[in-house]
């Protein structure tokens, strides 16, 4: 059976300086872009379990900062090893070949000509003021275009940043994780 990548974004009901562990943050919603089934949808935190069996069947679960971040936050909620799943995190590709962190924004900003449409910290405003439909719409809105940006760098070989000197140019190999399969080989939920 063909597998096809997800491109996952996750935002939580609190920021770091409240909690230092990953698994006290609490996921307000989860969103994803299948490829399988060309659609994104949007997860409240109680209907994560719905979203499990898209990340097993996917041939790798891809995000920005989701090694770092996304997953290790989505574990408290996972009942298997998230850890299992094949991964791709483009921030960590770009990191580990220019050496530094570069955000989604301007990521964006230079490769697409587009920004995203807020900030973290604004969803979790939305989150606290009761905006959930607010909140969906910025999540799935960054899982767009960390899918644009995917999509880019699998297209041309390359993606982009601008620093003082000017616009830089980073070779990417990205179009393996479009047309591969992954190397997750087994369900890790049960089907409920």
């Amino acid at each position: 059976m063909k597998k096809f990548p997800v491109i996952i974004d996750l935002e939580t009901k609190h920021t770091f300086r409240e909690f230092s562990e990953h698994e006290k943050l609490g996921i307000s919603v989860m969103a994803l872009y299948d490829y399988g089934t060309k659609e994104g949808v949007v997860f409240e935190e109680k209907e994560l379990s719905k979203a499990f069996p898209i990340l097993e069947n996917a041939s790798y679960v891809i995000g920005y900062n989701s090694n770092g971040f996304d997953l290790p936050v989505l574990q408290a909620y996972y009942p298997g090893n998230i850890l299992a799943l094949s991964t791709f995190d483009l921030l960590e590709d770009i990191r580990l070949k220019i050496g530094r962190r570069l955000a989604l924004n301007d990521m964006a900003a230079a490769t697409l000509g587009k920004k995203k449409t807020g900030h973290g910290l604004m969803a979790i405003d939305y989150y606290k003021e009761g905006k959930i439909e607010e909140l969906k719409k910025y999540c799935l809105d960054d899982v767009l275009i960390t899918k644009e940006l995917f999509e880019y760098g699998v297209k041309y070989g390359e993606v982009h940043f601008i620093n003082e000197i000017g616009r830089n140019i980073i070779r990417v190999d990205w179009k393996p994780y479009m047309e591969g399969n992954g190397n997750a080989q087994t369900e890790l939920t049960l089907p409920f």
